[in-house]
């Protein structure tokens, strides 16, 4: 479970950490009520599940009241991404000398959490990983033992935060700890965790998603549920039964099985492309399944092209073809081109069904995500 900003901040708050004072708005009078009562400037920050919300138009700064009802206009009922923006927060703006990051994840490759920080604050951190991967300084952590407080110092240093700064950002890296552990959580992160010119630390943004299983043990988060909702497709899913994660890319995803969903994600990924989701939709693939699938995925609008990744196995082949077929054929006009790669029982026989007008089929499924990779970048 993915909670809003603003949650997370209450979260946040609540165990110590400072945060800037904020308060929910849902329309213009009250975006300038609230700005009024905090005084200016602020920002006004819109409360979607989605990242690179400054570069998307979604947080703008406001320094007096007309700009405080422009800015609202702008952000209120915006799409961002494929999300409708229905409420914001407005928040102190921080005036701040420099930006850090600080975030408590698992390394699955190592099967422990572990502590990161950098310097780089205020961007994307998978940019940084990937872009300048020495400029995160990492701390495996014993989940026996939590997060010792040397631990912490020596993640700080390494990272080259100075040292004035050190204890502060030392100590609310702790107790990031402690809520992730806390929590049952997946994700717990500060970016930026912006540094004033007195040197004080402030968490302009938060991050805490949660272990769904583990919500029975979080009545308080429980709650928190409904209000940090799904956006649409994300309660078809729900309601159709399937696993799906919304993505910020344009190739569209669907396959039946986690594995096979997850190899399919990578290989977009490894082809050039920006996978838009992960869709999941269990054992079978009878019309009526791969029809709500269809719709889904058809549904997003940042979806450029399909990639269906089928496996046969107690479900054959043919069975799975005729209900590719029979899903599109009730569609009046194909909005996106969808590739299918089917292998396992009765593939061959499955892909002479497959109606060639309709969909282009791969034998191999490096050749269909290539292909839909390419139909993407056309689209484009």
């Amino acid at each position: 479970m993915r909670l809003h900003e603003y949650q997370a901040k209450e979260v946040f708050a609540d165990a110590g950490i400072p945060t800037p004072e904020a308060e929910l708005a849902t329309s213009v009078d009250e975006v300038v009520a609230v700005a009024e009562r905090i005084g200016y400037p602020v920002a006004v920050k819109a409360q979607v599940h989605v990242g690179g919300r400054g570069k998307a138009g979604g947080i703008k700064l406001a320094e007096d009241v007309e700009e405080a009802e422009d800015v609202a206009e702008d952000i209120l009922g915006m799409d961002l991404k494929g999300y409708k923006v229905d409420k914001v927060l407005v928040e102190e703006a921080v005036d701040f000398v420099d930006e850090l990051y600080v975030g408590i994840t698992l390394d699955r490759g190592e099967g422990k959490p572990v502590a990161m920080v950098s310097t780089e604050g205020g961007v994307n951190i998978e940019e940084v990983a990937e872009e300048n991967p020495e400029a995160i300084a990492r701390e495996h952590i014993d989940p026996a033992f939590g997060l010792h407080a040397y631990q912490a110092r020596k993640v700080v240093y390494d990272a080259g935060v100075p040292r004035e700064l050190a204890r502060d950002v030392s100590s609310v890296l702790q107790t990031l700890y402690d809520l992730w552990e806390s929590n049952d959580a997946s994700d717990a992160e500060i970016n930026p965790l912006m540094v004033t010119s007195d040197d004080d630390v402030v968490a302009a943004d938060a991050v805490l998603n949660i272990d769904e299983d583990a919500l029975f043990r979080h009545p308080d988060l429980a709650e928190m549920e409904e209000e940090a909702a799904e956006d649409e497709l994300e309660a078809k899913a729900n309601e159709y039964g399937f696993d799906y994660v919304r993505l910020d890319g344009n190739v569209g995803i669907i396959g039946n099985g986690a594995g096979l969903v997850m190899t399919t994600l990578d290989l977009v990924d490894y082809y050039g492309g920006e996978p838009a989701n992960f869709l999941d939709i269990g054992g079978g693939a009878k019309a009526e399944r791969v029809t709500n699938a269809l719709d889904m995925v058809f549904s997003d609008e940042n979806v450029d092209a399909v990639v269906f990744n089928i496996f046969g196995g107690i479900t054959r082949g043919d069975e799975v073809a005729k209900g590719i077929n029979e899903a599109l054929e009730q569609f009046d006009e194909i909005p996106k081109k969808v590739v299918v790669r089917l292998a396992g029982t009765n593939a061959e026989e499955g892909r002479e069904i497959l109606n060639d007008e309709l969909v282009t089929v791969e034998e191999t499924l490096e050749g269909a995500v290539q292909r839909a990779v390419e139909y993407a970048e056309e689209a484009e």
